[in-house]
């Protein structure tokens, strides 16, 4: 037995040393390749911050993963508010002499609101006197809208520049859905209100091509606006090139029509930079990543402290359990509340910006989260700023606050509710081969009995469809209430600019729904004001998990996950909130505030 414990100990003891030298070997590994490249964790004079423009950007990311690249991930997230953070430290840090957009094939996944504050925060970045060079092989239509602002735009002497105008391209499940034997049962307020069509049309009605053509013109609009004044072009003539299809076109054409400035390899492209930076031979540029450079700024501790809470993603009752949602950001009713009585009961906090970039999700959860920030805003000052989207439901949880601000491609508005039950009983019954019976004491005591993954083996009755639809009227009812109660405004007022219709920032500006155009920063100093604040530090929350919390909680669905998105594409993120919509519940849990399903301008 002694001998028997001891083979035990010894094969424990030898696989935690293992264990050990394996991470050690790795951190070495990661060392030599960050230093191969001439990336440095610290910030020494002559740094050139470096932004790699190869992956999706989303509101916030959790501390960056040193061991991402042995975990199969082949770009990383790309945190907006750390880009942000970044790009301002870069203009008052004397070491940092310039900045290098690289654009790289996997860029993408971000609202033309989000890519607009980034590029507003690099036009001030230009204020500082510094420069900005962009490199890249293919630029999709998104970053060359960023990297147009670069003092030199430089592409590949056989890339792509792809600038082709905007589209919204719905998909409807009406015909198929109809083959498999299943028919949604819809229950609406609000003639915009178009999340449902994808379920009952093969088109878009007129309401909803109204509303998208409003909307995209508006957002291009602003687009070749900016464009043209960085490149010294004209709307017009970016609209000619547009429709060129430029992707089609010889790399020299845009050379000749001013889109790009040089055309160089990228080896030809780094020496551009040498010589910039003035560097002797084979002297390496010292790249800094933003993670690192705004883990070098200098932090002040002042009396009063503003909290900016990150609420983005679907607002949900609870996390959903999905292969298509594991890794979904969602609003979750009841963490969304605890975090929010903290910050109330927090005396050092005087104020609170919450950053919205969501396009709604549910009725329940949206009408408790709006209950919170109303007992917030009784106790201090709550500004809220819209990033992306703060659409439906989004803009239900932002209507209560002291103040709004929204970027003027922001999508907002669509206040609207409705409801979707599948009636699944030809497939159940007639396909499939399925019967249900039922013993009941009342009448509708079977009213929204899930039988298959949510899906009713019946359809309503009549009175069942009657009073389904008022339970809907009372939610938009209350909805415009809200708004009219938050906005100072009727409630003939607010459904005139109501009825589920989505409008741009600047739109909404022009209707009452927001206070006024501006970014995270300009909320924050909102929000100062308001707490009658001179000097004061920044807080976000909630906390982001660092990478040991991260290692531990690592999903063992993440690899399967990754490669899903992969290889749906498009199709992933509306497949998660698809799911997220049929999870069996309540019938009351099936009332929803949401913009159309996942709104593609791009």
């Amino acid at each position: 037995m002694k001998q028997f414990i001891k083979y035990v100990f010894a094969t424990v003891v030898g696989i935690s040393l293992w264990s050990l030298l394996a991470c050690v070997v790795m951190f070495i590994s990661l060392i030599g390749m960050a230093a191969s490249e001439g990336e440095t964790t610290s910030v020494r004079k002559g740094s050139v911050l470096r932004i790699n423009l190869n992956g999706p950007i989303e509101e916030r990311t959790d501390e960056e993963n040193p061991l991402a690249i042995f975990m199969g991930e082949d770009f990383e997230i790309l945190g907006l508010d750390q880009l942000l953070a970044a790009v301002s430290e870069a203009a008052d840090n004397e070491k940092v002499e310039g900045i290098y957009m690289e654009v790289g094939t996997g860029f993408g996944g971000a609202t033309p609101a989000m890519l607009q504050e980034l590029r507003q925060a690099l036009l001030k970045y230009k204020e500082s006197g510094k420069w900005i060079y962009a490199y890249g092989d293919i630029y999709s239509e998104q970053a060359y809208y960023l990297a147009s602002v670069a003092d030199k735009v430089v592409v590949n002497p056989k890339g792509i520049v792809d600038w082709h105008g905007l589209a919204s391209v719905p998909m409807f499940f009406t015909d198929l859905m109809q083959k498999m034997g299943v028919k949604m049962q819809v229950f609406k307020v609000g003639t915009f209100k178009s999340a449902v069509e994808p379920f009952i049309n093969t088109e878009m009605s007129e309401a909803n091509r109204e509303q998208v053509n409003s909307y995209l013109a508006s957002i291009w609009n602003q687009m070749t606006a900016e464009v043209g004044e960085s490149r010294h072009l004209t709307q017009e003539q970016l609209n000619a090139l547009a429709d060129t299809l430029t992707a089609m076109q010889p790399t020299e054409y845009l050379l000749e029509c001013g889109l790009v400035d040089t055309l160089a390899y990228i080896d030809g492209f780094k020496e551009m930079l040498r010589t910039k930076l003035v560097l002797k031979d084979k002297m390496p540029i010292r790249f800094v990543s933003p993670a690192d450079l705004v883990a070098a700024a200098d932090k002040e501790d002042e009396d009063g402290r503003i909290a900016v809470y990150y609420a983005y993603g679907d607002i949900v009752d609870m996390a959903p359990a999905s292969p298509f949602s594991s890794n979904m950001a969602t609003i979750q009713t009841m963490p969304t509340i605890r975090e929010l009585q903290k910050l109330r009961k927090d005396e050092d906090v005087k104020a609170v910006v919450i950053r919205v970039n969501s396009g709604g999700g549910s009725a329940f959860a949206s009408e408790q989260i709006w209950h919170e920030v109303q007992l917030l805003k009784a106790e201090k000052p709550v500004v809220v700023s819209m990033g992306g989207m703060a659409a439906s439901g989004g803009y239900y949880i932002s209507c209560g606050a002291n103040k709004i601000l929204a970027e003027p491609s922001t999508l907002t508005g669509s206040i609207g509710i409705f409801g979707m039950i599948p009636d699944a009983s030809e497939l159940l019954t007639q396909k499939l081969g399925l019967h249900f019976d039922v013993v009941k004491t009342n009448k509708h005591a079977d009213f929204g009995a899930p039988a298959v993954y949510g899906m009713l083996g019946r359809p309503f009755t009549g009175e069942e469809t009657t009073l389904m639809q008022a339970e809907i009227e009372r939610g938009y009812d209350l909805f415009i209430s809200r708004v009219a109660e938050g906005r100072g405004i009727s409630k003939d007022s607010v459904d005139a600019i109501g009825q589920g219709r989505v409008w741009t920032g600047e739109q909404a500006l022009a209707r009452g729904l927001v206070d006024q155009l501006g970014n995270l920063d300009d909320a924050i100093a909102e929000a100062a004001k308001l707490a009658e604040l001179e000097e004061y530090s920044v807080d976000t929350y909630p906390a982001p998990t660092n990478f040991f919390e991260q290692l531990m909680n690592q999903k063992k669905e993440s690899y399967f996950d990754e490669h899903l998105k992969a290889t749906l594409g498009e199709l992933y993120p509306m497949l998660g909130t698809m799911q997220i919509m049929m999870q069996p519940r309540r019938i009351d849990q099936c009332i929803y505030t949401r913009v159309p399903f996942e709104l593609s301008v791009w």
